[in-house]
Formats: structure tokens, C-alpha cells, sequence
């Protein structure tokens, strides 16, 4: 169960949130400047919240009255940013194992089945600046989940695509989620994508949940 209830002061407005769900995808959809990606960073840690509660299952990851706070490197979250956020100067394996200790030999085993389910098997030894945005896209989805997190955290990964990668990608982005089965929130401004994916679903307009279904 995630479950988050928690409020931040933002320039113009308060974000002021609480839902939960049980598994599945929450997707977010709202115009720019609602608060969606302050959410999410505010999840991973990333940003501070300002009073309220924030748990996966029975761990509390954030609680104003018991004054606990865990750190991002702590919290069990894969996070894939609205750029990917590869390293330049790593090769694809080296970027999707950056997470993982040196002596997870089991880890490197799933890593290794996570790159087999994205089949990007063949450019492990390449770098970013040598790949496509597609490839860029499945890089950066192995690597948020190889550390096997609890919650996974996505801004509009779609968004760079081209329409017929997309719909590549959908595909990929649909077997994944029924293949690994990790809650997930991913922000979204396409309609479609939330019709495809979604589980769970709220907007947000400045801050506030203006509707859910």
C-alpha cells in the first residue's frame, strides 16, 4: 500500500495531497505548474515536505509528528526523470548497474533479465551519446527498476518520443508492468496514455486534487 497525505508551500499555492493505492499505476495529469513533478520529488526525497505522512506498506518513509525522514538513498524508489539522466561518460550496462553494490552477484542476475525484457541485450557496451531516444528510454527504465525498488516514480517518460517510437514503447511500458508488477506513479499530459495505463488516477490544479477515478 502507498499511501501519502501531505502538504508543501510552493511559491503561489500549497500542495496539498493525500491518496493511496494498493499496486498497479497512479497516473497524475494536470497543466503546468500544478505540483505534479513536486510530488514525485517530494516522495523521492528530493525536495522537503513541509508537514504529513508518507508510507510503502508498513515502512514510514516520512512523518512530521515522528520526525522521521529518510533519506532518498534510503527510501527504495526508482525514480526516471523527464531526461533520462544517463551518464555520458558510462556504457549502458555500467549505467543500469550504477545502483547496485559490487557484490550483488543476484542483482546482476536480475539486471541482466530486466535488460533481456527492454531486449536492449545488444547495447550494453555503447554509450548514450550512441543511442536512440528509444534506447535511451529503455536504458533509463532498467536502471530505475534492477534495484528492485517499492515505488517507482515516472515524469512523463514519453514525452521525447516520436509517435512511432511511442508505440513501440507502449507495448514495452504494457509487458512491464505485467511482467514486474511494481507500483508505479507516472505523470502524464497525454489522455491516451492515461486510458492505456492507468489503474488509479487524480489531477491536480494548483496544488489540490481536483479529481480521481
Amino acid at each position: 500500500m502507498i499511501q501519502f497525505d501531505f502538504s508543501k508551500k510552493l511559491d503561489h499555492y500549497e500542495l496539498d495531497v493525500s491518496y493511496a493505492f494498493e499496486n498497479g499505476i497512479l497516473v497524475i495529469e494536470g497543466e503546468s505548474g500544478a505540483g505534479k513533478t513536486t510530488l514525485l520529488d517530494c516522495l523521492a526525497g528530493l525536495k522537503s515536505i513541509d508537514k504529513g505522512a508518507f508510507s510503502i506498506d508498513d515502512r514510514v518513509i516520512f512523518d512530521s509528528n515522528q520526525k522521521i525522514n529518510k533519506p532518498t538513498k534510503d527510501r527504495q524508489i526508482g525514480y526516471l526523470f523527464q531526461q533520462y539522466a544517463l551518464f555520458p561518460h558510462m556504457t549502458v550496462y555500467k549505467n543500469i548497474l550504477y545502483g547496485l553494490k559490487k557484490s550483488e552477484v543476484a542483482g546482476r542476475a536480475y539486471a541482466d533479465e530486466v535488460i533481456s525484457a527492454f531486449h536492449i541485450e545488444h547495447l550494453k557496451e555503447k554509450y548514450p551519446r550512441e543511442i536512440s531516444g528509444g534506447e535511451k528510454q529503455r536504458t533509463a527504465f532498467a536502471r530505475a527498476i534492477v534495484t528492485k525498488p517499492s515505488l517507482l516514480l515516472f515524469d512523463e517518460p514519453f514525452s521525447a518520443l516520436d509517435t512511432k517510437t511511442k508505440q513501440i514503447i507502449y507495448q514495452e511500458f504494457t509487458d512491464f508492468k505485467r511482467n514486474f508488477q511494481i507500483p508505479t506513479i507516472l505523470i502524464t499530459h497525454d489522455h491516451k496514455e492515461r486510458k492505456l495505463f492507468a489503474d488509479h488516477y487524480i489531477e491536480l490544479y494548483e496544488g489540490k486534487i481536483v479529481a480521481r477515478g
